[in-house]
């Protein structure tokens, strides 16, 4: 892991947020590290994280990343202290982007104008059509969401606030690939595509990933989710569905939008052949350079391995850039690789996919390895289907 760059997604609220989906994979930190019912990342420790932020971070740009939980909770006068501070300590010649993920429910005219005003990215939660975003994405009280978040599109396409949709891709989406992509991009008039793959193991909410134990044969019934004695969440997405979707995205990507609209899979794969890397982290051969930060100033390996067993230490007694170096997570990230079955090494998509996300890697090959990825069929047919296409347009383009 050569190179002294890292990336830090802040969560100021911990995992407060105004809304109950069903498959979050954050909620459930509350509990799990005995957070109080208002957390926040109070204005010391704010000043703290984004001066240690800027002074650790190598190179001419820094990105602030602010998820939760639900950041706009904190309001726009939070954000205005944000953005003070970072003016403040910000080097001279240094670019500070920022990025806020929302839900969209609390977006309105004076975070649209801050927003604007302040050359924020916004990233977008929504699922899909009306019926398929509000079957998992309600508020506390169970109420749908769809029409809050079409009103947050409408007031970004208003004030011309550049934003990307995250669809998280899960067990009923996923199977309705051409209609997910044609109310992104046509309806909603999305230019920069984000899907993530909902998988999380049974037992998530307390143990880390790979820890317990499930070990299913890939391709297996307990291998896929709605059996009752599946390794998963039943909402998590069919291996052989998310390989579907993508394929058949790539297929209406490929026919009318190559230029127009950004899609983060299929955008990684052109910069991995250009030899600019993986966009994504997920793709990339080694991990332990995109950490997360909670509001008390907690350090994780990752915002997926939010748990006691990978918390790296605070910013209250150390610094971001130990922390972020630090030999227990230089070993997290190297072990992306160096772990994967023989079954990953062999395959002719390595290059395309470092078997995926490690907090994925919970089921056997078929020879009965372990630490081979749930998704590996569907990431195969994905690839299989997209790789020699991708190599073409490339070269129709003057781009190999």
């Amino acid at each position: 892991m050569t190179g002294r760059r890292f990336h830090i997604i802040a969560k100021p609220t911990g995992s407060v947020c105004n809304l109950d989906c069903t498959y979050c994979y954050y909620l459930s930190k509350a509990e799990l590290l005995d957070q109080p019912p208002r957390s926040l990342l109070d204005e010391g420790l704010l000043e703290r994280f984004i001066a240690q932020y800027l002074e650790a971070s190598a190179g001419p740009e820094v990105v602030f990343t602010w998820q939760g939980g639900e950041p706009t909770l904190l309001g726009v006068p939070y954000f205005e202290k944000v953005v003070a501070l970072q003016r403040r300590h910000a080097r001279p010649g240094i670019t500070v982007q920022n990025d806020l993920q929302t839900n969209g429910t609390l977006l309105d005219e004076d975070w649209a104008r801050f927003l604007k005003d302040n050359d924020f990215l916004v990233g977008l939660s929504i699922d899909g059509p009306r019926a398929l975003h509000d079957r998992f994405r309600r508020t506390k009280g169970g109420k749908p969401t769809f029409d809050a978040v079409l009103r947050s599109v409408e007031l970004l396409h208003a004030h011309s606030i550049p934003f990307a949709t995250l669809t998280c891709v899960n067990r009923l989406n996923a199977v309705l690939p051409r209609e997910i992509y044609t109310f992104l991009t046509r309806e909603l008039g999305s230019t920069r595509i984000q899907f993530l793959p909902v998988v999380e193991p049974r037992g998530f909410r307390s143990a880390p990933p790979g820890g317990s134990g499930l070990t299913p044969v890939q391709g297996t019934a307990r291998a896929r989710p709605g059996p009752e004695d599946s390794v998963v969440e039943p909402w998590s997405v069919d291996p052989d569905d998310w390989g579907r979707f993508l394929v058949a995205v790539f297929d209406l990507w490929e026919t009318s939008d190559v230029g127009r609209v950004l899609v983060n899979w299929f955008e990684t794969m052109v910069s991995v052949r250009l030899g600019l890397g993986a966009q994504m982290c997920v793709t990339h051969d080694f991990c332990g350079k995109n950490l997360a930060m909670e509001h008390d100033g907690s350090v994780y390996a990752c915002d997926h391995f939010v748990y006691p067993e990978h918390r790296r230490g605070s910013i209250r007694e150390s610094t971001l850039g130990d922390l972020a170096f630090d030999p227990a997570q230089v070993r997290f990230g190297l072990a992306k690789s160096e772990s994967l079955p023989g079954h990953c090494r062999r395959c002719r998509h390595l290059g395309d996919c470092w078997g995926e996300c490690p907090k994925n890697r919970f089921t056997l090959t078929p020879d009965l390895e372990p630490g081979l990825n749930y998704l590996c069929s569907g990431y195969r047919h994905f690839f299989g289907h997209a790789a020699p296409r991708i190599d073409a347009l490339m070269a129709r383009l003057g781009m190999a």
